[in-house]
This record gives structure tokens, C-alpha cells and sequence, in this order.
């Protein structure tokens, strides 16, 4: 085989990264009857269908609405559920075609996808399957896409940082697969989109040289959305735009700022115009109103309080969410931001990185609902993720010759895999936030009865753990491709 060069080599891995993350993406399910998703997805529906934004005719599958008068609103941020609406558009007529009652009667007669109903539960029927489906749709393209374009632009990042083809991929597949990113990476939450966009302008920001129109446009189109589709990382949103005055004071200036306001205030004004006509005026938002979780919503600012040490504990080293207790392979990033300042590259970066890490975990530990209801990992943290992934690469590239190091990779790598798989596969639903011990006392007895996440292995009949097989087949491949395109590269000296 002729040998590929380096650029088509790295487009060679970037189009496998993409391939094999959405293929894993998209082979698990989003979760049925989730009241998050469903808030969302009802909104969707609803503007489509009904041309309201009122959800009244579907609030009874979601806790997680606003009551107005007499009517009901998702609370969520309306990021998301924006963007679906163009979507569902296209998608609804689609699923209203004949072929769901066949779907349904396929589905009827599919032993393994039975089993994974409730049976106290409505069974399946055509309006349901079409509500499920256009989850799906919703799922892949405003998560499972853009999570895989995250592991992309961790790819090229760290290419321009001059890392090694073998650290670039294994840590852009430890952030996909590895950690609690994997577990939302499906699901028609919030975070996965908000976390593209944030790091998509961060990567916008340092890659350029000189900032044109467009380009600044898009980084205020991009900064503002984030926060709209979760308003918690107006924190990280803030910290890029100072990031971003510090490039242009380097480079030409100012004076291309307003285009930057243009992009942030073109996201911005639609936004408090749908404020104020579903909840009385241009700042106020859903969660005001939530019916159901009025005294969270009221206790300090927005549910904010001072950070605990209990609370921080809880979202790190925590059995029940902690994120090094699921993922302890990003525990490595801790050394690594200190061998990252050692280097003295890229410092105004690592600034950045440790920004954004410390405004998430600050927020998360000053939360009264820190936890975030049913879970894997503490999901108000995975926009910072991408970010404090860079700081692993200093780890690996300082001590990957080390066998110390790299025992430990592999261990904290097998705990990851076994704790973020675990929980994700497990049931058909997120662990439910009464279970301390989500690890031991969720995932473990559903893997033991069987009782797998619906996927493609779901439908296509095979039961159980034995419906995981495939997804496990289809990484291998990628990861062998991998191997062949990239023969090992010279060590230097």
C-alpha cells in the first residue's frame, strides 16, 4: 500500500473518529419516557403540530414544565428544543407514513424488545412509536453529531499542539467513550449541543490568526446559543469572550467587536422575545415557574447557594455522581495541568481551561440539586469535559514512556469502561437519583437479569447482553482501522 502522508492521514482519522462515534452514538437508544427529554421534545411537538408553544395535550409524561395561567410550558432552556423544531418539521410527515404500523407490529412481535417494556406499562402503539422516533432523530442530530465533532476538534487542537496521532486519538476516545459524555452523547439533553458549541468557539478563537466578519459573527452566534440551550455556562461563555478580547487585542484590535455583539444579540433578542410571551417578560425564564420544583427554584439565586464541601465531594470522588469515581482516568488531567504550566505552551490556554473547570465545579457544588435527578455522572459538568481533556495530553506526552503511567492508564481506563458502560447500558432509564450506589445497586442487577438499554441489537431481535456484541465489533473495527492507516511513528530522540 502506497504510504499516506501525514495531512491525509489526519483526514483519514478524522473521518473514522466521526464514523465510528456516531455508529456508537447512535446504536443505543435515547431513553423512553424520560421526563428531561420529554420536556423538551414536547415543546418540539407542539409548535410542529399544534402550532403552540403550550404543552397541555402531553404534559403528563414530563416533571419538568412550567405552569402560566392555565397552561403548560417546557422550563427548560429552549436552545435545543429551537433547533428541533426545523427538524421535526421535516420529520413529522415522514412519520406519519404507513410504515410505523408495520414498525409497531414488528415491534410486537420482537422477543427481545418485550422484554425490555414495563409490563405494567401501555405496551407500544403507532403515536408512541412516532413520539419515539422522533426522539431518535432529535437525539442524533443535535447530540450524537455534535459529540462526535467535539472528539474532531479535540483531534485537531491537539494536532496543532504537535501531539502524537496515538495520544490525539486515544483521548479523543476516552472522551467520547470513557466518560459520562458517552451517556448523553444520545440524548436530547442540553449538555452534548452546548458543550459543541462552547468548544467550537474556543477552538474558533485560538486557531485563528486574524478574525474576519464572518468568523466573528459565528463565535457571538456561537457563545450566545450556548447559553440558551443551558444558562449555567453563561460562566464558560464569559470566560471565551475574554479569551477572545485578549486575541484581538493581540492581533487587529477591537474594532471588529460589533460584529460579535451582532451574532450574540441576533440569538438573544428571539430568545427574550419567546420569554416574554410565554412567561411575562424578556429575563424571565421557565424555571420561575416550575410548578413541581418551585422551592429549588427559589432557595438562593436560581437554585444557587454557596459551594459545600459535601457537594463537592459529591460531584468528584462521590459513589453516587462523582465524576472520578465513574471516570478516574480523567483524574490524570490533574498532573497534567500542572506538566501543562511546566511546558510554559499555550499558557493563555491552560488560563482558559482551569477557568472554565473551576466556574463548572463552583457552580455544581453551589446547586441545592447538584445531583441532577436520574443520572450517570454529574451531567452539569460535561461541558467542561472537551476542555480539561488537553490537560491529559501533557500527561501523556510527558510519561507515556513510563510503565507506571501507563499501568495506570490502562487501569483507570478499564474502571472508566467498566463504571460508564455499566451505567449507561443499564435499564431503561437513567439511575434513579433514591439509589446511592448507582454502580452497585442499578447497573449491577440489570446487567445480571439482562435488562440492557433498547438499541439496534434491540430491534434486530438479539437479547440481552448479547444486543452489546455488535456495538463492540463495530469500535474494534474503527480502532483497527485505525492501526493500519497509522503505521508507529519514529521515536525522537
Amino acid at each position: 500500500m502506497k504510504r499516506l502522508t501525514v495531512i491525509s492521514r489526519n483526514k483519514l482519522n478524522e473521518i473514522l473518529v466521526f464514523l465510528t462515534l456516531i455508529v456508537s452514538f447512535a446504536y443505543v437508544l435515547p431513553r423512553w419516557a424520560d421526563p428531561n427529554q420529554n420536556s423538551r421534545l414536547d415543546m418540539v411537538i407542539a409548535v410542529v403540530e399544534d402550532h403552540t408553544f403550550q404543552i397541555d395535550k402531553y404534559v403528563s409524561n414530563t416533571v419538568d414544565y412550567a405552569k402560566v395561567g392555565d397552561h403548560y410550558y417546557s422550563d427548560k432552556a429552549p436552545g435545543a428544543a429551537f433547533l428541533g423544531i426545523p427538524v421535526y418539521f421535516v420529520a413529522h410527515t415522514f412519520l406519519k407514513l404507513p410504515f410505523i404500523d408495520r414498525l409497531v407490529e414488528s415491534l410486537g412481535n420482537n422477543p427481545a424488545f418485550q422484554a425490555t417494556l414495563n409490563p405494567q406499562g401501555t405496551g407500544i402503539f403507532a403515536q408512541k412509536v412516532r413520539f419515539a422516533m422522533a426522539q431518535v432523530i432529535l437525539s442524533f442530530l443535535l447530540s450524537a453529531i455534535p459529540t462526535a465533532v467535539i472528539g474532531i476538534l479535540i483531534y485537531r487542537l491537539l494536532a496543532l499542539w504537535k501531539v502524537d496521532t496515538g495520544t490525539r486519538l486515544f483521548l479523543v476516545y476516552a472522551y467520547a467513550l470513557l466518560t459520562p459524555a458517552f451517556a448523553y452523547a444520545n440524548a436530547f439533553y442540553g449538555h452534548q449541543l452546548n458543550a459543541a458549541l462552547l468548544f467550537g468557539a474556543f477552538y474558533l478563537i485560538y486557531s485563528r490568526e486574524k478574525f474576519t466578519k464572518p468568523v466573528l459573527l459565528g463565535i457571538g452566534i456561537l457563545l450566545a446559543y450556548s447559553f440558551i440551550t443551558e444558562y449555567p455556562t453563561l460562566l464558560i461563555s464569559g470566560i471565551l469572550f475574554l479569551y477572545l478580547i485578549y486575541k484581538l487585542s493581540r492581533t487587529e484590535g477591537l474594532k471588529g467587536l460589533p460584529w460579535l455583539v451582532i451574532g450574540g444579540v441576533s440569538v438573544l433578542v428571539p430568545w427574550m422575545v419567546y420569554n416574554n410571551a410565554l412567561f411575562g417578560g424578556p429575563l424571565n425564564l421557565g424555571y420561575s415557574h416550575s410548578e413541581l420544583w418551585t422551592e429549588q427554584h427559589h432557595t438562593g439565586f436560581m437554585s444557587l447557594t454557596m459551594p459545600r464541601w459535601e457537594t463537592f465531594w459529591g460531584i468528584t470522588f462521590g459513589q453516587f455522581r462523582g465524576l472520578f469515581f465513574y471516570s478516574p482516568l480523567l483524574l490524570l488531567g490533574i498532573p497534567g495541568i500542572f506538566l501543562w504550566a511546566k511546558s510554559q505552551r499555550y499558557r493563555v490556554e491552560l488560563i482558559v481551561a482551569i477557568l472554565v473547570a473551576c466556574s463548572m465545579l463552583l457552580f455544581n457544588a453551589s446547586s441545592i440539586m447538584w445531583w441532577g435527578g436520574f443520572a450517570v455522572g454529574p451531567r452539569y459538568l460535561l461541558p467542561m469535559l472537551p476542555f480539561w481533556m488537553l490537560s491529559l495530553a501533557f500527561a501523556f506526552q510527558s510519561w507515556k514512556r513510563k510503565p507506571v503511567f501507563m499501568v495506570a492508564s490502562v487501569a483507570l481506563s478499564l474502571w472508566s469502561f467498566i463504571a460508564v458502560w455499566g451505567l449507561t447500558l443499564a435499564g431503561q432509564h437513567f439511575p434513579d437519583d433514591a439509589i446511592l450506589n448507582p454502580l452497585k445497586d442499578y447497573a449491577l442487577p440489570a446487567w445480571q437479569a439482562g435488562d440492557i438499554a433498547r438499541n439496534f441489537g434491540t430491534l434486530a431481535g438479539i437479547p440481552g447482553q448479547l444486543s452489546v456484541i455488535p456495538l463492540l465489533i463495530v469500535i474494534l473495527i474503527g480502532f483497527g482501522l485505525h492501526l493500519y492507516f497509522n503505521p508507529k511513528e519514529p521515536e525522537r530522540r
